[in-house]
């Protein structure tokens, strides 16, 4: 059976709002227990991130839904030919923070799509690799011959749930105890990380003339989630011996009490464990498809924080693979880690650059905290 090539010929990004400087964070998600964070500045000097984007207003009050700043990401791949979009044939669309548990995100980020046709819609589970696992439904779909063309989405809106209204009735309640009325480090932690935003990709079988475009050459990943327990979670809470404790199985007065809809990340086990996982999944997959440092001319590396860039060069470094810092290319620092939507971001920005040339190669690599996964893909610019 013969296979189409695959090729990404359009990219297109929302951003709900203005942008957010560090100084401004706190009137928009505002302060625990009436005071400014202590470890803001802390994460914010590690992190390198000197502006993000929320859908919330200076109130707190929501001004997008995810689905909604995914539709207008998929939108604006058509703004040259808006009725191109009745011509798709496939939405596959991934995040960590949909609007709700059930209808699933994609098929909500078509309800917003009045304009587009009945088609597939698919919506992947997971955390930053959810972008990817959307990605490569979308890629599989088009290359086995299934369908023509399909469009893939990343997007997050965590805004909401790093609001302190979330965690007062906690911090209320150790107040009362007369322990320290401070949330967790764990829970704290991701409020000076994440951002909301969106972007999208429109894949074909067909490369168009006179156009620079991405042949996709492979996507694959690799979980160690069975060594290794969960390092971030939501929805949930860790017990003694490592396992989770569902939402489900907490009284309404406890999931409110214990915030336990806050997004968590158990930092030590992230430290341990993200960057040496990270090198040798990244390792066994170039070794398996043949490329070597030499053969990447821009290497897109999802991070939560510029802390761990230079680790990765020296973990990867150690293992023989050698990408000099000035084949890397990030926008972190100008829109905060956007989660399942960060790599879309990324390769949206460069295509826009005006700097690639054809015969340029492209490697993804966007790890996954939640339990230790990891997702890669490599592009040719043709």
């Amino acid at each position: 059976m013969s296979m189409n090539e695959v090729y990404i010929t359009k990219t297109a990004h929302y951003f709900p709002n203005d942008p957010v400087s560090n100084d401004d964070m706190e009137v928009f998600l505002g302060m625990i227990n009436e005071k400014p964070s202590k470890s803001r500045r802390i994460v914010l000097r590690n992190n390198g991130i000197k502006r993000r984007f929320y859908a919330l207003n200076k109130e707190g009050h929501p001004t997008h839904t995810n689905a909604e700043i995914t539709a207008h990401a998929i939108r604006n791949l058509f703004k040259e030919d808006p009725a191109a979009i009745k011509d798709v044939q496939l939405i596959s669309c991934g995040t960590s923070s949909p609007d709700q548990m059930m209808p699933s995100h994609a098929v909500m980020v078509h309800g917003w799509l009045p304009e587009s046709e009945s088609v597939e819609v698919v919506s992947p589970s997971g955390v930053c690799c959810a972008g990817m696992h959307a990605l490569k439904y979308a890629y599989m779909s088009v290359k086995t011959g299934d369908l023509e063309n399909a469009v893939a989405a990343g997007s997050e809106r965590f805004s909401r749930l790093l609001r302190s209204d979330l965690f007062e009735s906690e911090v209320q309640k150790l107040t009362l105890l007369e322990q320290n009325p401070y949330i967790s480090f764990e829970k704290e932690f991701l409020r000076w990380m994440l951002s909301d935003g969106a972007a999208a990709f429109y894949l074909t079988s067909k490369k168009p003339e006179n156009q620079l475009s991405f042949r996709m050459e492979w996507i694959e990943g690799l979980s160690f989630a069975n060594v290794k327990e969960a390092c971030m979670y939501m929805g949930s809470v860790k017990q003694p011996d490592g396992s989770l404790k569902s939402f489900m199985d907490f009284t309404p007065e406890e999931i409110k009490d214990l915030s336990v809809l806050s997004i968590k990340q158990d930092v030590k086990l992230l430290s341990e464990n993200i960057v040496k996982l990270g090198g040798l999944a990244m390792k066994n997959t170039m070794d398996k498809h043949g490329v070597k440092g030499e053969n990447i001319d821009y290497f897109l590396c999802h991070i939560s924080s510029e802390f761990f860039r230079t680790k990765i060069i020296d973990e990867l470094a150690g293992l023989g693979v050698n990408i000099p810092v000035e084949k890397w290319f990030m926008n972190l620092t100008n829109v905060g880690n956007v989660g399942a939507g960060s790599i879309y971001l990324m390769l949206d920005e460069l295509f826009h650059s005006g700097q690639l040339k054809k015969g340029d190669r492209i490697l993804f690599s966007v790890p996954e905290s939640s339990r230790f996964s990891y997702m890669y893909a490599y592009l040719t610019v043709c």
